[in-house]
């Protein structure tokens, strides 16, 4: 970016982060092998083996990382793309809007995985 906005006034641009550490600054967000198996089950049983599908991997740095550091754990996305009703943009971008009535089916989702869970069962 630095590179780029620099060459457009015709100058060059470098960027040093100083004492930066030798690894990423953010770890990556590795989800748990386990209950990324448990939350498929668990949307699969609730919604229908057809509405759980894989994401997209991404290049992007998420505080999420720093708990799995921690404990394991595993971060997944509720779908909310809806043309019918314009909720169609990412979440940074400026148009974007949540269609609320997918708030109940996540809300659903979530406790369902954590009762499955706790109640040791996966689906």
């Amino acid at each position: 970016v630095v590179e780029g906005q620099a060459a457009v006034h015709r100058c060059t641009g470098v960027t040093e982060i100083l004492g930066a550490p030798s690894h990423p600054m953010y770890p990556a967000v590795v989800n748990d092998e386990r209950l990324h198996e448990h939350v498929e089950n668990v949307g699969r049983s609730l919604l229908g083996p057809d509405k759980v599908k894989p994401g997209e991997k991404i290049m992007a740095g998420e505080d999420f990382a720093f708990y799995q550091q921690l404990v394991p754990g595993v971060m997944f996305g509720i779908g909310i793309r809806n043309e019918k009703v314009g909720s169609v943009h990412s979440a940074h971008n400026p148009h974007f809007f949540v269609d609320e009535d997918v708030l109940p089916i996540g809300a659903a989702l979530h406790t369902a995985t954590a009762e499955m869970y706790l109640s040791g069962r996966s689906a």
